[in-house]
């Protein structure tokens, strides 16, 4: 798989390890944005695309597991990898409920730590027929209530909006994500981290 053009945006809030981690990944060919902070790398990511969002846990000011959720309603289907140490497994693993891909244990080893990105990158496949289809926000609330079991009734009235206004929004979403029925619609956004399918744990 080509680095070309994969963008990583890396969020940790030492400089040092910032460097270290940026000359890694540039030197396998992606490009990176580091971050010493959650919130800008949230400012950035409504402005600006990326394929793989890296995380620390433990922050000042916003944790990893807040940037993982407030990431995750900007683009559900970003891949995102938390970096914790051996005491905040327990934090990590919050994380990954939160919606996190993965999460790679300090002190990064380089070739793991690689190879984790690279796997990262390869799950985006299916991902990547959403890129540049991100929903609106009246889309994310009227997908969660659908997620819900709703009826176009019910969210008409939940939402205060005619039931035309509903079915067209629906239409709108079935269309971003590439579906054309309710089963693959609850399927792809448990691949955004949206829902989780039937059965699942």
């Amino acid at each position: 798989m080509t680095a070309d053009n994969q963008h990583i945006f890396f969020v940790d809030d030492e400089p040092a390890i910032c460097r270290s981690v940026s000359q890694t990944l540039q030197r396998s060919g992606y490009t990176v944005s580091c971050f010493a902070d959650a919130d800008h790398c949230l400012q950035r990511l409504q402005m600006q695309s990326c394929d793989l969002l890296i995380t620390d846990v433990r922050m000042p000011g916003m944790d990893g597991i807040e940037l993982v959720r407030r990431a995750k309603c900007i683009v559900p289907w970003l891949p995102i990898l938390v970096i914790t140490g051996y005491g905040d497994i327990p934090m990590a693993v919050r994380a990954v409920k939160a919606g996190a891909a993965e999460f790679i244990e300090k002190p990064l080893q380089k070739q793991s730590f690689l190879a984790a990105v690279q796997a990262a990158l390869k799950q985006q496949d299916l991902k990547n027929l959403l890129k540049g289809k991100s929903l609106s926000k009246k889309e994310m609330a009227i997908l969660r209530l659908i997620l819900q079991g709703r009826s176009n009734k019910e969210i008409a009235q939940t939402l205060h909006r005619s039931i035309r206004t509903v079915e067209d929004h629906r239409r709108y979403i079935m269309r971003k994500l590439n579906v054309d029925n309710v089963v693959d619609l609850v399927k792809r956004a448990a691949v955004m981290g949206l829902a989780e399918t039937p059965g699942a744990q």
